[in-house]
């Protein structure tokens, strides 16, 4: 067989990092291996897989199709490889953790030393998602379980979930901005005449997420809550952010709190696995987080 997923995985990260020698440092080798390992498949299929005209790395026609495929390949691969040592040992291989931004990592921190001192050998890969992303994660076999997945499950996907716990957000603005002086509450009018700050939904399969526009309002799309909040405090927008995630600001003054005409509720968050899945790291970070209350406390201005 001319294509190996040795290949696959070459092309994947010269495809995600834009050139030979960045993929040769995320694969941990030198840039003549990276280099062989594509010249020798282009020989072997007969076919150009790289446009070499400039200097980032791009995939002809034939190459973008390799790789689409190529991805689908090295995802049912490694699901094979994690059932083939699930009943063996009941270990997976890798356990992918997909944690919504909303989360703090340094939350999750103390949970994976806990799990390296079993001596599983799993291998731990975290990412990270926002919105519905955590669910798209599953769907799209990106994660094995989603920590604080948000809102409602798809349905028809084969996913399973619990409520896991409510996460307050508050309306927030700089006090520069102009509606830091109007009387409260502000009216919806007041609201939607100034730009919204947005926080990118990160799914790729499902219908992206806008959460905090209103109708009418203009918005300024940014890639995650941090640089959502950023932004809210330089005054380019409003809206609703974590109210543990800006105490600080809050006490320094950079930001300032409002009460509106519809207040948003906490957010819904959910720990998420696709369903029959059940191998020993999956159960052990599911139970594990679920059993721990001072995670969600943590994530209230007032923990």
């Amino acid at each position: 067989m001319r294509l190996t997923l040795d290949a696959l995985e070459t092309l994947d990260a010269i495809e995600q990092q834009g050139s030979f020698a960045r993929a040769a440092e995320v694969l941990h080798r030198v840039p003549s291996a990276v280099t062989y390992t594509v010249q020798k498949l282009e020989s072997d299929l007969g076919v150009q897989l790289f446009d070499r005209a400039g200097k980032r790395a791009r995939l002809t026609d034939a190459g973008r199709a390799l790789v689409e495929r190529g991805r689908h390949l090295l995802r049912e691969a490694e699901t094979l490889e994690n059932c083939v040592k699930r009943v063996a040992h009941g270990w997976e291989v890798q356990l992918t953790l997909a944690i919504d931004e909303i989360i703090p990592m340094s939350l999750i921190y103390p949970l994976i030393a806990e799990f390296d001192a079993l001596g599983s050998g799993t291998r731990l890969r975290l990412t990270r998602e926002t919105f519905g992303g955590g669910w798209d994660a599953l769907i799209d076999r990106r994660a094995d379980l989603t920590i604080g997945a948000a809102g409602q499950m798809p349905q028809g996907h084969g996913l399973a979930s619990r409520a896991w716990c409510n996460v307050p957000f508050v309306f927030a603005v700089a006090p520069h901005h102009p509606l830091a002086s109007l009387p409260e509450p502000l009216k919806f009018d007041d609201v939607v005449a100034h730009r919204a700050i947005v926080a990118a939904d990160s799914s790729r399969k499902l219908a992206p997420r806008a959460s905090g526009i209103l109708d009418g309002q203009d918005a300024l799309i940014v890639p995650s809550l941090s640089t959502k909040r950023e932004a809210q405090i330089a005054g380019l927008g409003v809206g609703f952010l974590p109210d543990y995630m800006i105490a600080d600001d809050l006490h320094a003054g950079r930001l300032l709190v409002r009460e509106v005409d519809a207040p948003r509720g906490p957010a819904l968050l959910h720990l998420a696995w696709r369903a029959g899945e059940d191998g020993r790291a999956l159960s052990w970070f599911r139970e594990r987080v679920q059993g721990d209350a001072e995670l969600p406390a943590a994530m209230h201005a007032s923990g």
